[in-house]
């Protein structure tokens, strides 16, 4: 009697899993790695923004080696799981946990995000939003979810790269839609998951992280399935705690690394905030928060705002001893050792970059656990209470002395303009009726998928198809705007950071060449 099917590896188009002419590996899972390594969406990763443009210099991470390096560790994380008999019981009774498929999902966990990196994903929400009236807007997850199930289309199946349910539940960090999905939805529940609250600055607007668009949540139901009565709907599966770990751990380290190497990392500034707090515990707590929040400049009270908001956030791990090792360690190896010798290009520099990356990994990977009944802020993949805090120092460092600094927010300016320029245009050529059959063949092409799955969903689920503020979209005029609006979005999103800049050149007549990307056009 033959064995039943492994519903984990059923694909989308619902068949079991078979080799494709193209395919090289015999694992299903192995399959969908390499299917994602193969995307064009992977491939231009390449030239899209992690923090700041390399600038073509090739020193700085961007989404393409971002991913590469998470990919490693979540390869690492899920084979010490493997190798554990008990973390090994435990994640088979949670849906299971298949190194190739932790691998998968790290490889194309960013296929969605945009040009310009999370700068684009706040512009092209508001103009989905704003301008379309999109009420999903726009998020890079559920756009990575989006490519892999409906707008990839060099797989072995005309829309999507047909991967297996395991893969693509282990795509879905936060398996929810911004609005509509599930029933009972996250953002409602008393503590709730980590991604799942609405803005505190846009009430009504929905979840600020999900996963799935309106239009792919017959995908999102399928690819969960096989987890059904194993973990709640709204938890990540094992594979996909994986991936966000695996993020979490290489965001924490490799970005530091990269501004250390550029510079703009300052030994003096950071060691002052770390060393400031530490000597100053006492007389910091006693500040109010509105006390603190004045003067935030001065050293010290950024950490112990953060101090504060983990508190309010994370009660269920947040340790005052553990919060203040986790600064006496950063400030020990990361400030006054790292930092405390500009980066000038020499081989002492560079093995002082990789020892200390190495250090930190290792470090970081040894402290992930599996646990049965984790916290609604967390996945059933953990960290110790130890690096989960060298974590968040970690992140706030990066976040204080680089994402904040003046000259980047100078710089994110004028890619936001860029973005809104783009759309602006290819809006304007979409509505030209004399040029509109002269459109980029792929826009076209997105376009016509799109009124393809709206106006599907408006025969079978018009409940879904709501404006952004909530009232119902009727008549095939509104359908086909709605349409409209995500094709563009899809398309400007699917577009590299220098594709972005040459297309608006080319599109507004700054350039006195023709421009031509085949990808693009």
């Amino acid at each position: 009697m033959s064995a039943e099917p492994d519903p984990r590896t059923q694909r989308r188009d619902g068949e079991q899993p078979a080799r494709g002419l193209s395919d090289l590996a015999g694992s299903p899972f192995r399959i969908d790695r390499d299917r994602i390594a193969a995307s064009p969406f992977f491939a231009r990763l390449g030239g899209v923004t992690q923090v700041v443009s390399a600038g073509g210099s090739g020193l700085l991470h961007n989404r393409l080696t971002h991913s590469l390096k998470v990919a490693q560790v979540a390869r690492a994380i899920a084979e010490r799981l493997a190798a554990s008999a008990d973390s090994r019981e435990l994640t088979g009774k949670l849906g299971g946990c298949d190194p190739d498929v932790a691998e998968a999902a790290a490889l194309g966990h960013d296929l969605g995000h945009p040009p310009f990196g999370h700068l684009g994903e706040q512009v092209l929400d508001r103009i989905a939003r704003h301008r379309y009236g999109l009420s999903d807007g726009f998020e890079g997850n559920a756009q990575t979810f989006r490519i892999v199930t409906t707008t990839e289309v060099g797989g072995p199946t005309p829309i999507g790269l047909n991967l297996t349910s395991a893969t693509r539940a282990a795509l879905l960090k936060y398996p929810w839609a911004r609005l509509h999905y599930p029933s009972q939805h996250p953002a409602a529940m008393r503590v709730p998951p980590r991604g799942a609250a609405e803005p505190a600055d846009a009430p009504g607007t929905g979840s600020s992280k999900f996963s799935a668009y309106c239009t792919e949540l017959d995908d999102l139901e399928q690819a969960r399935a096989p987890f059904t009565g194993r973990i709640e709907r709204w938890q990540q599966t094992v594979e996909a705690s994986v991936m966000d770990m695996a993020d979490d751990i290489a965001y924490a380290i490799h970005d530091l690394q990269d501004f250390h190497r550029i510079g703009v990392l300052q030994h003096a500034s950071v060691a002052t905030e770390l060393g400031q707090w530490l000597g100053r515990v006492s007389e910091l707590a006693e500040l109010s928060t509105e006390q603190l929040r004045a003067g935030d400049r001065k050293p010290g009270r950024s950490l112990e705002l953060l101090r504060r908001r983990m508190h309010a956030k994370d009660a269920w791990i947040v340790d005052d001893e553990a919060f203040a090792q986790a600064v006496a360690r950063v400030r020990a190896e990361l400030v006054d050792d790292l930092l405390a010798s500009p980066f000038d290009g020499s081989i002492e520099a560079e093995q002082a970059i990789a020892a200390f990356s190495a250090r930190w990994s290792s470090r970081l990977v040894d402290g992930v656990q599996v646990t049965p009944s984790p916290s609604t802020r967390t996945g059933h993949v953990t960290l110790r209470p130890a690096q989960w805090h060298e974590v968040q120092v970690l992140k706030f460092v990066h976040r204080r002395f680089v994402l904040l600094r003046p000259d980047l927010a100078l710089h994110q300016r004028g890619q936001a303009s860029v973005l809104s320029s783009l759309v602006e245009a290819l809006d304007a050529w979409l509505s030209d009726r004399e040029e509109v059959s002269r459109l980029p063949r792929r826009l076209h092409d997105l376009v016509e998928v799109a009124r393809a799955e709206y106006a599907l969903l408006a025969e079978r689920s018009p409940e879904l198809l709501v404006g952004a503020t909530g009232e119902p979209i009727e008549g095939a005029d509104a359908v086909r705007a709605f349409a409209r609006g995500r094709a563009v979005v899809d398309f400007v999103a699917s577009l590299t950071d220098k594709q972005a800049v040459g297309m608006l050149d080319a599109i507004s007549g700054r350039t006195a060449q023709p421009w031509s990307e085949s990808f693009v056009l």
